[in-house]
């Protein structure tokens, strides 16, 4: 796999999707590798559509971020698995071209 053809897809989810999101990619251990979970925080406007009544007195709401590697042609596959579990409009995600890539133990 050269470098050219890799990808670091950023998810952006609400908390309460974690145990969607998750499920589904553990279950896909062929396809994907692995992926790192954050904790985040949402700002701004149009986030607060779904928002629980402590999120909209704090201003921001719970977010989830994952990151993960892949091959270019693999991150449609990842989307299309999430799509079909998620709410409309309720999964953010873009993807960036990834220069290097390595494991070290």
């Amino acid at each position: 796999m050269s470098e050219s053809d890799l990808r670091r897809l950023t998810l952006i989810f609400s908390a309460a999707d974690e145990s969607v999101v998750t499920s589904a990619l553990t279950e896909q251990s062929t396809l994907l590798s692995g992926f790192t979970l954050l904790k985040a925080e949402g700002h701004g406007s149009g986030h607060f559509d779904h928002a629980s009544a402590r999120e909209r007195v704090r201003g921001r709401i719970e977010r989830r971020v994952i990151w993960m590697v892949l091959r270019k042609e693999e991150v449609v596959q990842v989307i299309d698995l999430l799509r079909p579990r998620m709410r409309p409009n309720a999964l953010v995600w873009w993807t960036e071209p990834v220069e290097d890539f390595q494991r070290r133990v």
